[in-house]
């Protein structure tokens, strides 16, 4: 039993190399917004990374460090230390206390007045920590997130990352493409690979947000291609998930941001 009940333990925990804290703002009255912090010396910008799926976490903090109780393996939550290494200050976020359900921000909250102001407030927080620019990050379900922050953030964030963007119909949020992305203005990358094979995140569907995307100040697609592949096409650990290519897929990001 001890020895089973260690391997629980560390299933549930998520060392990183980077330090790393727990951060709760109250965002609103008495909901709570829970995120990992990585804040590494001098960071060129900041990043909000948004996982997919019902978005989450389960996070807490074991012995003092922060742990990720669900979706740990989620492309942009694993991650999270590439980000940091390449210079950015990195900001994981959960659902906030009120969306901790078995469907967490499925059904529509991803789009929803409430979640930006939510995120408004981690913007504010980043950017008293460093002054530097701050860049919305979203992948698969996570791109609504992302997208609807984009077109309606106070805080007008300074960029924009799609990965494996939903531009299909689906009953748990609205697709990208179903958006207003002509309100969009600023710098925009949109990354797919053609090996996915989820039918909510085609690969063809990047060059279709891209050109509705009218307003903003530059637009890029770039299409991967192979990886990995060893769950579901919509799950974390396979193309969908850019298993297997991490630190390429990482670093092109890492390096759009920079040039803008």
């Amino acid at each position: 039993m001890k020895i089973f009940s260690m391997i629980v333990v560390l299933m549930a925990i998520s060392i990183n190399s980077n330090a790393a804290d727990l951060i709760t703002l109250e965002t609103r009255a008495g909901i709570e917004q829970k995120f990992i912090l990585i804040n590494p010396e001098a960071p060129k910008a900041s990043v909000i990374l948004f996982a997919g799926g019902h978005g989450t976490l389960g996070l807490t903090t074991f012995f003092g460090a922060p742990s990720i109780g669900m979706r740990g393996s989620n492309f942009l939550v694993r991650t999270r230390d590439l980000f940091a290494q390449n210079g950015f200050q990195v900001a994981v976020v959960d659902a906030p206390s009120d969306q901790q359900s078995d469907t967490g921000m499925r059904g529509g909250f991803r789009d929803s007045f409430e979640h930006v102001n939510d995120i408004d407030h981690v913007i504010s927080y980043l950017r008293k920590k460093a002054d530097v620019p701050v860049w919305l990050v979203g992948t698969s379900r996570g791109t609504e997130s992302a997208t609807n922050l984009a077109i309606n953030s106070k805080q007008k964030p300074d960029g924009l990352v799609l990965t494996s963007s939903m531009s299909e119909e689906n009953n748990g949020g609205v697709a990208v493409t179903e958006m207003y992305l002509d309100k969009i203005t600023v710098p925009t990358l949109i990354v797919a690979n053609s090996n996915d094979e989820c039918r909510h995140t085609p690969p063809e569907g990047a060059e279709e947000i891209s050109s509705m995307l009218s307003s903003a100040k530059k637009v890029e697609v770039k299409i991967f291609s192979g990886g990995d592949s060893t769950s579901k096409p919509c799950k974390a650990m396979s193309y969908h998930g850019y298993m297997g290519i991490e630190e390429e897929v990482v670093g092109y990001i890492s390096k759009f941001i920079k040039s803008n």
